[in-house]
């Protein structure tokens, strides 16, 4: 299994993830700013020239979201998703998609300075309903599905962990702010974004 990464990306979450799971892959450095992601070789794996990428044989995996959610079902014995029949699992996609189709949109539409746009056309809404979705969505305690951590606080988590970090979540609830206090005392959270520039 390789793993496409870069420190200063998104990737930073899927190697967590990996890091989470304790699993063997191969942790492929592309080198973003020399253009490898343009080459023909990796838009072979990934047409968007994006990184991650997660090549596990046959299966080429991209996007986030989408590479934890398969390392947790790849991995059903490390317990990081719920079974594909419980009724948890609905609150756990929930959360594995809200931050890539929700939270980043409006974290670039922000960071843009755009505001005159119609509300009720873009998939994320405005500011104020997307703010006040992450502090009713934030967990009080624990995790997003109680006691058990899983790759839904990777994904969602590691998002709001970003947004404080740089600067897009200006004022972070003090409830937002534990959470995100938790997941940074994670060891593999540590280990994950060792990197000075996370």
């Amino acid at each position: 299994m390789q793993h496409y990464y870069h420190p200063a990306s998104r990737a930073v979450t899927t190697h967590w993830m990996l890091t989470e799971l304790g699993v063997d892959h191969e942790q492929i450095v592309v080198d973003i700013q020399s253009g490898e992601t343009a080459t023909a070789a990796f838009r072979a794996i990934n047409p968007m020239g994006k990184i991650p990428a997660l090549v596990d044989g046959d299966v080429v995996v991209t996007e986030v979201a989408a590479i934890c959610a398969y390392l947790a079902d790849k991995y059903p014995q490390k317990g990081y998703a719920p079974p594909p029949q419980s009724p948890e699992r609905g609150r756990y996609y929930r959360y594995l998609f809200f931050p890539g189709t929700t939270l980043e949109p409006m974290f670039t539409a922000k960071l843009l300075g755009l505001t005159d746009y119609p509300v009720q056309s873009v998939g994320w809404g405005d500011v104020a309903r997307c703010m006040a979705a992450v502090d009713a969505l934030t967990p009080a305690e624990d995790w997003v599905l109680g006691s058990r951590f899983s790759a839904a606080d990777v994904v969602f988590g590691g998002t709001l962990a970003a947004a404080v970090q740089f600067g897009w979540l200006e004022s972070p609830s003090e409830q937002v702010a534990a959470y995100v206090q938790r997941l940074k005392n994670r060891p593999a959270y540590q280990q994950s974004h060792s990197d000075p520039e996370h």
